[in-house]
């Protein structure tokens, strides 16, 4: 089969875009971001330092919290550098390899933070179904476990992902990519020739990972909310579902803006690429930035920890 001229052969850099249409304000967009990078950095390191210190929050839900915070810093310091390399000082350039281990990390701390969400909606349904058998099941043992099972399970999984880039698809019609940060099917749609088993194992990778993550912590929720509504105290209802609230707000709204990310990397072509790109990267920083807010609002021991540690300052 013949090769276009412009066809290149396994490119050892690419170049980012940016957000094709919005070039002369990127500058600009860069700001909210780094905000919002260094709001999310300060946030979840309070909670961590908050948790680490505290020894009355030396529980699964507060280390599965912790586990969460890690991977949000992880996850938005994985993007956010870059980013504002290529919004403010002009530096679009990447290489090949680098971009995949880009690629690799993102996608892998998605992956734990679907994990941990998994993981602290299972510890609510323990909590509230059997009360009882909560502290005989979520051990710090079975915590552990489930910190090395969420983390290792998207890093194995993905890893197919990054070989079959690397070894099937070595012809590229070109090295720019249209985005901010090395997403897998941004870097598929570069190639010629038969990228089907590329897609085919992205679905795959993505609904071992998110897709069965979400179908096993709607099915937690359904039951708890059917404990809770039979429950015979009314203050025990309340008491109930107040502690659900904050995971049932960062379970929505990370899963929104994924399946929003997923399927018009896949399907939405009708959309402007400034709008798929730039809500793309809220996707990323959204959850973090707001996780911390999520938490320290609506759960009262975080929120007493934290007035008490910044009311002490203020009395030193």
């Amino acid at each position: 089969m013949p090769i276009p001229n412009d066809t290149v052969f396994m490119p050892s850099v690419l170049t980012f875009t940016g957000i094709p249409g919005l070039e002369l304000v990127q500058h600009w967009i860069g700001i909210p971001f780094c905000a919002m990078y260094m709001i999310a950095l300060i946030g979840n390191s309070l909670l961590l330092i908050i948790i680490k210190y505290e020894s009355s929050l030396h529980e699964p839900m507060y280390i599965l919290l912790a586990m969460l915070g890690a991977t949000d810093i992880a996850l938005s310091t994985s993007i956010v550098p870059k980013m504002l390399g290529i919004f403010w000082f002009h530096l679009p350039e990447i290489y090949f390899d680098v971009c995949l281990f880009q690629m690799w990390l993102i996608h892998t701390f998605q992956g734990i933070e679907s994990g941990v969400l998994l993981a602290m909606a299972l510890d609510r349904y323990v909590a509230i179904c059997y009360p009882l058998r909560h502290a005989t099941i979520f051990t710090q043992q079975v915590v552990t476990h489930i910190g090395v099972g969420v983390t290792l399970r998207p890093a194995v999984v993905l890893i197919p992902c990054l070989l079959l880039i690397k070894c099937r698809l070595r012809l590229y019609r070109t090295t720019l990519i249209c985005h901010t940060y090395c997403e897998h099917m941004a870097l598929v749609k570069l190639a010629t020739g038969d990228v089907y088993i590329n897609k085919f194992y992205g679905l795959l990778a993505a609904f071992m990972v998110g897709g069965l993550d979400f179908i096993f912590i709607t099915l937690s929720y359904v039951q708890i909310f059917i404990t809770v509504f039979h429950l015979p105290q009314k203050e025990a209802r309340l008491k109930a579902f107040n502690t659900c609230i904050p995971h049932i707000c960062v379970f929505f709204q990370f899963y929104l803006l994924a399946f929003f990310s997923f399927f018009t990397h896949r399907s939405g072509s009708y959309i402007p690429s400034y709008i798929h790109i730039t809500l793309s990267n809220l996707y990323l920083l959204v959850p973090p930035f707001l996780n911390p807010f999520i938490y320290g609002v609506k759960t009262q021991h975080i929120r007493d920890k934290v007035v008490k540690l910044f009311c002490s300052k203020d009395q030193t």
